[in-house]
């Protein structure tokens, strides 16, 4: 685990103030928007993970890392932070989030797209996993929220 202080995943874009319970810039619920001041680096961390897990299982059914050696090389030169807890799935996520609207050939990272999405625009596919990863976070949300009565 990192030693430094966490920061908030905020991405300035965030809906709850708009009623969503699930913010659909972060993903973060909306009690731990609210909340994320006061929480404990340990609190923090585990809606990280979490965010990170939900993103993961979003971007390894859409794509395939087919040369982990190549995409941590890419990073790398591009000076995006590795870190030795982030999966390979979220790295490649960073380089679809980052690179989209400049990244010709995905195979150059090694990154392969899955079959059913061939051919889409990487910012198509960037909004796709984040669609996925909203629709993730809004079921998790509701799991949670089931349980708890």
């Amino acid at each position: 685990m990192c030693s430094q202080k966490i920061k908030t995943p905020c991405v300035g874009l965030c809906s709850t103030v708009f009623g969503d319970l699930v913010c659909r810039g972060c993903k973060r619920f909306h009690h731990e928007i609210v909340g994320w001041n006061g929480y404990s680096e340990t609190d923090k961390q585990a809606v990280l993970w979490r965010l990170e897990h939900l993103l993961d299982r979003v971007t390894q059914g859409l794509v395939d890392v087919f040369d982990e050696a190549l995409l941590k090389d890419q990073l790398t030169r591009r000076r995006i932070q590795l870190r030795p807890e982030h999966s390979i799935y979220y790295l490649a996520y960073q380089v679809i989030w980052r690179g989209a609207d400049t990244i010709k050939r995905i195979e150059d990272y090694g990154i392969r797209l899955a079959p059913q999405i061939r051919g889409m625009s990487l910012v198509d596919v960037r909004a796709l996993i984040d669609k996925e990863f909203f629709v993730l976070s809004e079921m998790h949300y509701q799991r949670i929220q089931t349980q708890a009565l």
